[in-house]
């Protein structure tokens, strides 16, 4: 099942692919904590199976972010070991956590407007989950990959003078700015989609940047679930990002992103993002 939001801005209708199939989901709810909460993919596949959905209507509309409300977003740092090293660090003996705050969403194709006075915005492909049930001091990795609802591409873009020289040794002042994590296009939930060995890549102006597979994660979906439950309750609609393979710009070997670049990101399985940037004094 793939689960997408489609419309302008503010006016986004919840659909969901069931079988090849597009369904107006509505009837069953927009897909935020509560549509989670209450397993809202068994839900909808019951009212399809009933006749209590209809057929999506709707042309090229927009995406929206597939996910609405979460009460939380959390990354994960330094997850591929060539990245570590590209960003001069090791890699790390537990998983590096940070926070981005919900207002970061937006759709996968929406412009980015830079934040202001950025000068070193960086673009990074990642996996990311979102949370299908509480989790909570999980004891097995099994039962933290039970409480995955589905696997979402995401752009963690970062603005890395805010991140690491004006931090106060914290990364989130480089990961807040409205609109530093585009979403989707779509939530493929996990009877259709291994997270284990997929291909994420990124380009930049047409020119390929990264290119490196979900097998080369230090630490994978199921552990990373397993891990944060044991210092913080993972809440339904939750979004958690698993990390970025190495390509960026803090390598040194690529310019940062400015006004009129073009970033696109991929995952197989997961669809492709494609957004156009402009500088804070251009958006105003």
């Amino acid at each position: 099942m793939r689960l997408m939001r489609r419309g302008a801005p503010g006016r986004e209708v919840p659909v969901a692919e069931i079988d090849g199939t597009l369904w107006d989901a509505r009837p069953v709810g927009d897909f935020d904590p509560g549509f989670w909460a209450t397993d809202g993919p068994r839900r909808l596949r019951e009212a399809a199976d009933a006749g209590g959905l209809r057929p999506w209507e709707g042309g090229d509309d927009r995406y929206g972010a597939p996910v609405v409300r979460p009460s939380a977003v959390v990354c994960i740092g330094q997850n591929y070991a060539a990245h570590a090293a590209e960003s001069g660090a090791v890699p790390p003996p537990r998983p590096i956590v940070f926070l981005k705050t919900p207002n970061t969403l937006a759709g996968p194709d929406d412009p980015v407007t830079l934040a202001r006075g950025s000068r070193k915005t960086d673009w990074e492909v990642e996996l990311a989950l979102v949370i299908g049930a509480p989790a909570a001091y999980c004891s097995s990795r099994e039962e933290a990959a039970a409480c995955v609802g589905g696997f979402v591409l995401a752009n963690d873009l970062s603005e890395r003078a805010f991140q690491l020289e004006e931090s106060g040794g914290q990364w989130s002042k480089g990961k807040c700015s409205p609109g530093y994590m585009p979403l989707g296009p779509w939530v493929v939930t996990p009877d259709a989609f291994d997270p284990a060995d997929v291909r994420l890549r990124s380009w930049v102006g047409g020119t390929p940047r990264q290119d490196s597979r979900t097998s080369d994660m230090i630490f994978d979906c199921a552990e990373i679930v397993r891990d944060l439950s044991q210092y913080m309750r993972l809440e339904p609609g939750d979004v958690v990002s698993t990390g970025t393979p190495e390509g960026v710009a803090v390598s040194g070997r690529f310019p940062y992103l400015g006004s009129g670049d073009v970033v696109e990101v991929e995952i197989d399985g997961l669809g492709r993002q494609r957004q156009v940037y402009r500088s804070w004094e251009e958006a105003r």
